[in-house]
């Protein structure tokens, strides 16, 4: 009889434990079933081989901007940009709010400890079990429980969520990158914020040399004037030749007043970048219509995705919401949290911390999963699947975007510089036309009128200011395809970017390796190319480890193109392709 009553307290025990492997198995597979179906996304174009033809083997995003504008007095002014923006200075902070948030993300998945006292009073009635009870007890022989009665607690808590999933890990690989990203997008104020200091800067040149271009104007017209009143003395002309050059003198005087408010706002918009109130900014303008700036190399577009940081702060974000998406799937599978507590309790604090009566502990584990209402769940998971599809939309048009530019200003570049040509040629003529108009008007020769003279010099003005302003739009482009290459985010001080480095641990500076992390700051490759690539999100699993999944080839953005030098031969030196890397969908 025994036997058969421990045989069948053994078989009890067996069904007990099958049944309780079944349940946690239709636990976790459970929720795994009915995950909602994600969309993808469409392919981008192709990324093209060249701009337009154009490309050369090295790019002039590789060139400092200290190098590339080769101005002491410019350098000064950048300098004092970078430290005195407070653009940059706010998205210092914004860094630093990104560092502290893969803080708190990595401390998300380590076991959480707490200490906790307490002390309570209670008086429990005597008609009732537990006062019953406790009047007859003694803890302590000849001492009994007090009436009423205290209790002190001193305890510590422990308590931690396994991170089966990945969840917490996926979230904290999801704040580095998007730390990086707040950094490339630093970066790319910064190229922005050179490219604005030197815009200004040769602006307010410019000004200056229409400002001296408009009183050397001023200043033959009114040499005009002076001989027109002179031969109206003299009988041979009338007060309409006076009047006109009068007029023609007010009308650059005013003309003179516009020029200076614009050269106060350039200045001051120069200040503003500084971080500074208005002040003169020094300069020196009498070499603006020689300034040369370096000859631009364009690279090959690939190239691009390394060196513009708005295109490595997409390719970060996206990669980050690919996370997101793992972390909102997680949510559907179960999660299990240890708890601990361990501590003291007594009903007098002389009892206290006498061991091992008074040692309290207790241990317990948590397996809980969604079965039922999971809406807010799955709207969770849908709305990081929208905002990973808008992520790669968004990627896909800053890379667009950024060919565009190059293309624009580079097109930019070569039509004005050829139509510098043509404006010094035609400006040499007028001069030569004006001189030799103005001595035979202030000869009195007959067969110059005072509306030859007026008509060439207005002409001349206009032509000077035509050649002015035609040299300023070249220099803007030049400044605007260096940025547009990516040129300008290099030569940053240190510690700029508001953490310096070196304070920092090195799991910090570069990720910790798992699902989704980029290669270092700023040696990036990209890690997703708009080439032919739709964004695959696939239901694992349940008890599978989301995996890194990795893209295809990114098309023929990868081919090494023909590579020309800056004279437009064949370099020696093939452009290698970029190299790929996966992806997190």
């Amino acid at each position: 009889m025994m036997n058969r009553s421990a045989k069948g307290s053994n078989t009890k025990r067996r069904i007990r434990r099958s049944l309780s492997a079944l349940g946690i198995g239709l636990l976790l597979c459970f929720p795994g079933c009915r995950l909602p179906k994600l969309q993808n996304a469409e392919a981008g174009a192709p990324l093209p081989n060249d701009f337009n033809g154009a490309v050369t083997a090295e790019s002039s995003a590789q060139i400092g901007w200290r190098e590339f504008f080769d101005d002491p007095t410019l350098v000064v002014l950048v300098d004092q940009a970078f430290a005195g923006n407070q653009e940059l200075k706010i998205l210092g902070q914004r860094v630093r709010r990104a560092n502290y948030e893969i803080m708190a993300r990595r401390g998300a998945y380590l076991p959480f400890l707490g200490m906790r006292t307490g002390a309570s009073l209670e008086k429990p009635s005597l008609f009732t079990p537990l006062g019953a009870v406790e009047d007859q007890l003694q803890p302590v022989p000849g001492v009994g429980f007090p009436d009423p009665l205290p209790n002190f607690l001193v305890a510590a808590d422990i308590s931690w969520e396994i991170d089966i999933w990945r969840k917490l890990r996926n979230a904290r690989d999801a704040a580095s990158l998007r730390y990086f990203a707040t950094r490339e997008g630093q970066n790319y104020v910064v190229t922005r914020l050179v490219a604005e200091v030197a815009g200004n800067y040769y602006e307010l040149m410019a000004l200056d040399n229409r400002m001296e271009a408009l009183n050397r104007t001023i200043e033959i017209q009114q040499q005009s004037l002076d001989a027109s009143v002179r031969l109206k003395q003299a009988g041979r002309e009338t007060e309409l030749a006076v009047q006109r050059f009068q007029a023609e003198v007010r009308k650059n005087e005013s003309q003179r007043l516009i020029i200076q408010q614009q050269i106060v706002e350039v200045e001051n918009r120069i200040n503003f970048n500084l971080g500074r109130f208005p002040q003169r900014v020094a300069r020196e303008s009498s070499k603006f219509l020689e300034l040369n700036l370096p000859l631009l190399h364009v690279g090959v577009p690939s190239q691009l995705l390394r060196n513009r940081a708005d295109i490595r702060q997409a390719e970060r974000e996206l990669a980050a919401a690919g996370l997101d998406v793992r972390v909102a799937r997680a949510r559907f599978y179960p999660s299990l949290n240890l708890t601990a507590t361990v501590g003291t309790e007594a009903f007098s604090t002389k009892y206290l911390f006498r061991s091992p009566e008074s040692l309290v502990y207790g241990v317990a584990g948590e397996l809980a999963a969604p079965l039922i209402n999971r809406a807010a769940i799955k709207a969770d998971y849908l709305s990081a699947n929208a905002m990973q599809l808008e992520k790669v939309y968004e990627y896909q048009r800053v890379v667009l975007r950024a060919f565009t530019e190059v293309i624009n200003r580079l097109a930019k570049v070569a039509n004005y510089g050829t139509s510098i040509e043509g404006k010094r040629q035609q400006l040499q003529s007028l001069e030569a036309s004006v001189d030799s108009a103005t001595k035979l008007f202030q000869a009195a020769h007959p067969g110059i009128e005072y509306m030859d003279i007026l008509l060439a010099q207005r002409d001349l003005m206009e032509a000077k200011m035509g050649l002015i302003e035609t040299k300023l739009e070249q220099v803007d482009a030049i400044i605007d395809a260096y940025q547009a290459l990516g040129g300008g985010a290099n030569q940053v001080p240190q510690g700029f970017f508001g953490i310096d480095d070196d304070d920092r641990p090195p799991e910090e500076v570069n990720p910790p390796a798992g699902v989704g992390n980029p290669p270092p700051p700023f040696e990036i490759v990209p890690t997703y190319q708009p080439v032919r690539v739709p964004v695959e999100v696939e239901t694992l699993p349940p008890a599978a480890e989301p995996q890194r999944e990795a893209l295809p080839p990114a098309g023929n953005a990868n081919a090494a193109p023909q590579s020309l030098d800056a004279n437009g031969a064949k370099a020696t030196t093939p452009v290698p392709p970029p190299a790929s890397a996966g992806g997190v969908m």
